[in-house]
């Protein structure tokens, strides 16, 4: 079964490309965005750290309260605070949501935007200070229940490079929870290490040359480290009831930034039949999507989950009405032996 989550539109939504926070946004919208997803069936989203958006947590415990089902994803960067503070906050989230939380490390970053939030960590330092986040935060978390009966913690001890702890650990209310999921991402070679050595899940972005090393790359990694990481991918998708119907939305956005552009000079940039490498210039973050008919997105997400894609993140603009698109049209022909009867019939 392919797990599919959403990116949550923590800047606001618009129908145009750069419109996007002149028409909807703020908690009323990013509500209705949730219930979409949990409606339309989707595993889980994800609030993204944007420094431009909402802030991540805060969206996060917004959507966890308004949902029964959803995982609900928070990104953050490991110097958002202590990962004594990071596991505290997650632990009460964890209670409020029955342990739907996971976490989503941003690791790799830009120089403006690591100025911007005062982080002096560049380079390779940026992941040994993760993997020591993510040590520390872990050594904290005690999934079994402790008594609270005195002050100080469980014993855990640690000396790093850039944390220190003593005597910590989580007692009382704060204990007995299980620890969030991590997410980990990233193409580079020093993400899939972390990853392996530390992550759940690594959700790799698309590249012109697939993801099929980078996929191995981890299993081997992973396997190195004596665990097993799976693999998730972040693909913006534009599918519609025909081929043509989904190229004709794309050559809608296309003209808004590239006026005189036409269909085929629009079609030339797709990578092969379905990958198409224009979608940050429409107004998503990342540049390789899908573009095709309900049958062909969803034989083109079948075909990730053989290359051992196991997590699909999936985003699209409008995000509720696309939200919906998927829902009813779209995943259900991606992953039938997980969302419908006789698919799980038959792989019972």
């Amino acid at each position: 079964m392919t797990e599919f989550l959403w990116e949550l539109p923590v800047r606001g939504d618009g129908r145009h490309v750069g419109s996007v926070s002149a028409h909807r946004g703020g908690f009323d919208f990013l509500d209705q965005v949730v219930l979409a997803a949990e409606l339309s069936g989707l595993d889980g989203v994800v609030a993204p750290y944007d420094p431009e958006g909402e802030e991540s947590w805060v969206v996060a415990g917004s959507a966890l309260r308004q949902t029964r089902h959803l995982r609900v994803g928070v990104e953050f960067h490991p110097a958002f605070g202590t990962p004594v503070y990071a596991a505290k906050l997650s632990a009460t989230l964890q209670r409020l949501s029955n342990g739907r939380l996971d976490w989503r490390l941003r690791v790799e970053t830009d120089a403006g935007d690591a100025a911007a939030r005062g982080d002096r960590v560049t380079g390779a330092d940026r992941y040994r200070r993760a993997a020591e986040f993510l040590t520390v935060a872990r050594g904290v978390w005690n999934e079994e229940q402790v008594l609270p009966g005195r002050f100080g913690g469980t014993g855990f001890e640690f000396a790093g490079e850039y944390y220190d702890v003593i005597d910590g650990g989580f007692r009382g209310i704060l204990s007995g929870l299980p620890f969030p999921r991590v997410h980990l991402s990233g193409n580079s070679a020093e993400a899939i290490e972390l990853s392996a050595g530390h992550g759940d899940v690594h959700v790799f972005t698309e590249t012109a040359d697939g993801v099929d090393d980078a996929v191995a790359s981890l299993r081997d990694a992973a396997s190195r480290s004596g665990r097993t990481v799976r693999a998730g991918l972040a693909l913006p998708v534009i599918a519609r009831e025909t081929e043509d119907e989904a190229w004709a939305r794309v050559l809608r956005q296309w003209r808004e930034v590239h006026p005189e552009a036409d269909d085929a000079e629009v079609r030339a940039l797709a990578l092969d039949d379905f990958r198409w490498p224009g979608f940050d210039r429409i107004g998503y973050t990342r540049s390789i999507g899908l573009v095709g008919s309900y049958e062909q997105v969803a034989q083109a997400l079948s075909d990730y989950r053989t290359r051992g894609i196991e997590i699909v993140e999936l985003t699209g603009h409008p995000h509720i009405e696309e939200l919906h698109r998927a829902g009813e049209h779209l995943l259900h022909l991606a992953d039938p032996a997980g969302r419908t009867l006789a698919g799980q019939e038959n792989h019972a």
